[in-house]
Order: structure tokens, then sequence, then C-alpha cells
């Protein structure tokens, strides 16, 4: 099977880049040919903002392009990760008039929110989800601070929820959870084609000892992830066990703070995926504090892979992956009282964190490997394939 795999890159590579390239290594680890497709958001800053507004609703150039390659190459299926904002969805068109069957994995809600990712102002925020407009997105500059960027991302997705695009040009989009999946479903998006797969490791990292004798956080540190929280669980807890933290973002300014009230933290900044394994598998749990609703939790399989129990917020894709007691612990979103609770009953059960971390490895080899993912992969691949028959 020859795979066009296309994704529009963020000016600062994130998870969506690792997964992309993950799954194209896989394809080709199964003898598939894959042709990658991208552009990158460099781009953005030399480029007029009403250019880039018209090329985000729909980009001739790239139109064109892939119908040519499409031509040259006849790939058996194309396959996107992102189209925002320098694509646009005219790339589906564009394969779909060369009768090239077309898949979109799903790795936020930008389809039903101008800022993707359901919150605002610190809190889980729906007010655009039913709206066919998305108004309050704008009105509130949910996009970048910005009411007239806002208003791109909004004139976008109206304009091709107005055309029919996620129905007429894409054979099955790509649902990393059931909860993603009930959203996408409320926000009108096709159930029909609407496909559920897990995310994986490839390869997959051997499990750690867990014998560091710490907690740790990994990830963006913003206000989403529950960054504020989790230091405040932490100032409650009063020591009893010291906290990494692997990331950046605009918060770094409140954990460098953080680190000069309690001793106990530790900020390690930015990692390469090798340091981030080393660490997290010499971890005793992992805490996933995040208030959005995420889309699925990619450091929680890797923590499972390594052996290391998460605790993490009872919200959105991330509660799917926890098994309360078995691979980890839940609490409360957003707040801090009930994740210090959490912490102390597991530092007063080490047999139970014990437990947790065979069954969190069991977890990650029956649910997360790459042949599971394959199959799963290859399954939806040729649901698009059949349609387009």
């Amino acid at each position: 099977m020859k795979v066009l795999a296309i994704h529009n890159y963020y000016q600062q590579p994130g998870g969506e880049e690792q997964i992309f390239n993950t799954e194209a290594t896989l394809l080709q680890s199964h003898g598939h040919e894959v042709l990658r497709y991208t552009l990158s958001n460099d781009q953005i800053g030399q480029t007029h903002p009403l250019v880039l507004a018209k090329r985000t609703l729909w980009n001739r150039a790239v139109y064109q392009e892939l119908r040519s390659l499409a031509r040259q190459e006849k790939p058996d299926i194309a396959h996107f990760h992102n189209t925002f904002p320098l694509i646009s969805p005219a790339a589906y068109y564009a394969l779909k008039q060369e009768g090239v069957p077309v898949v979109q994995t799903l790795h936020n809600y930008r389809l039903l929110c101008p800022n993707a990712l359901f919150f605002r102002n610190g809190r889980v925020c729906e007010d655009c989800l039913d709206k066919s407009l998305p108004l309050p997105g704008i009105i509130h500059g949910c996009y970048r601070g910005s009411r007239s960027a806002s208003a791109m991302v909004a004139a976008t997705v109206s304009f091709h929820s107005w055309l029919d695009t996620w129905n007429k040009a894409v054979d099955r989009f790509i649902v990393y959870s059931q909860f993603a999946m009930s959203k996408f479903i409320q926000g009108g998006l096709p159930a029909e084609k609407l496909a559920f797969k897990t995310n994986f490791l490839h390869p997959a990292p051997p499990p750690g000892r867990g014998k560091g004798g710490y907690a740790l956080f990994v990830g963006r540190l913003s206000v989403e992830k529950g960054l504020g929280v989790m230091l405040d669980a932490w100032r409650q807890l009063g020591g009893r066990i010291p906290l990494k933290i692997l990331g950046d973002g605009p918060m770094a300014g409140l954990v460098t703070q953080a680190m000069q009230d309690m001793p106990e933290i530790e900020w390690l900044g930015r990692k390469s995926l090798e340091e981030v394994y080393e660490v997290l598998g010499d971890a005793a749990f992992l805490v996933f504090p995040s208030e959005w609703y995420e889309t699925f939790g990619r450091v929680a399989i890797e923590a499972f892979a390594k052996g290391t129990p998460v605790v993490a917020s009872n919200i959105g894709a991330i509660a799917e992956l926890v098994d309360h007691e078995r691979t980890g612990l839940l609490f409360r979103p957003g707040d801090p009282t009930d994740l210090a609770t959490q912490i102390t009953w597991l530092l007063a059960h080490p047999q139970t964190l014990d437990q947790m971390r065979q069954e969190a490895r069991t977890e990650f080899e029956a649910k997360y490997t790459a042949t599971e993912n394959y199959k799963q992969l290859i399954k939806i691949y040729q649901a698009a394939i059949n349609q387009n028959n």
C-alpha cells in the first residue's frame, strides 16, 4: 500500500509531529511506501494577514500541487494529520478529485472550537460546540488572543461546514478516545465516519525501575495542563515527595517561583524523548493534572510503557486511560486538595504502588503497542478504500 502522509507543522514541534513521524515509520517497517507532504508554519511570519486568511480558507497552490502529486504517484490512501492553517481543507478535495481515499486524524477540537481546546479563562468552555458560526470564540479572541485571527479560524470552519466538506471530502476521521468521539458527534461530524484508534509507541521503551523516589510532570507549562493545580497540591503535601518537572511554556515563571518556595521541586526544562523515558522510568508516578478535554494523553502511555503509574484528572480522554487503583489514581479536575489526598494515599500504600507498576506495563502491552496499532490503522485504511470502490 502506498500512503500519502500530509501534515502542517507548527512553529514549535509538538506531539502531532511525533505521532506523524512515528506512524510513517511504522508503516514503512511493514513494507508500505510512505510519501510525506508537509508545510511548516515558519512561513506565516512572511505572509500578509489577508493572504494567510485566504490560504487558510482555500489554498489553491496546495490544491494544484497535491492533484499533480496524486496523478504522478497514485497513492492508495491519503492520511492527513493537520491542515491548519497553510494546507487548508482544499487538500481533501484535491485528493478526492484524483480518486484517492482521505483519512484525517483529529488531534484536537479545531473543527468545533476556535482555540481547539474547549478551554477559556481557566475553565472548560463549550460555547461554540453547537454553533454553525462560532461567534463566542471570535468575541473572546480565543485563537491567540486575537479577534481577527479567531475570525479567520471560525470562517474556515464555518465555510467548510457549509460546503459539507467533512462529509463529502473525508472518508474516515480517526479519534483517539471515546470521549473525543462523543464530542465530535455532538458537534455535527458524521458518526459513521468516525473511527476509534488508540495512540501507540514505536519503538516501545523497556520498563523502568521506579526507584527515584520522586513524582514527575511532563508537558507544556500552561494553564490548561493543570500546572497551577499541581503546584498548589505540592504546597499542601508539605515536602512529602520531590517533584520533577519536564517541559516549557508560558507558565515557566510560576515554576521558577515555586522552586524558590518549595525546594523539593526541580524544573528540568525540555528534554529529548530518550531523556524523558529515562526520568519517567525512575519516577514513582506521573502527575497528569490537565483541566481541558485531552483527546488522548500520549505521555500517559509513555508512563505505562515504563511501568510508571499515573495520577490524573478525571476529565476527557485521560479518564479512559487510567484505571483507578489499578494503573493509577484519578482525582477531581481542578481540585488541588483532592490531588494531594490521592498522592498521600498512594504514598501510604507502597505495595499497591508496586502492583500498579506491573499493571501499568501490562496495560501498555495489551493496548498501546505498535503491533496492535498497525492492525487498527490498516483496518481504517481498508474501510476508507472500500467506501471509494
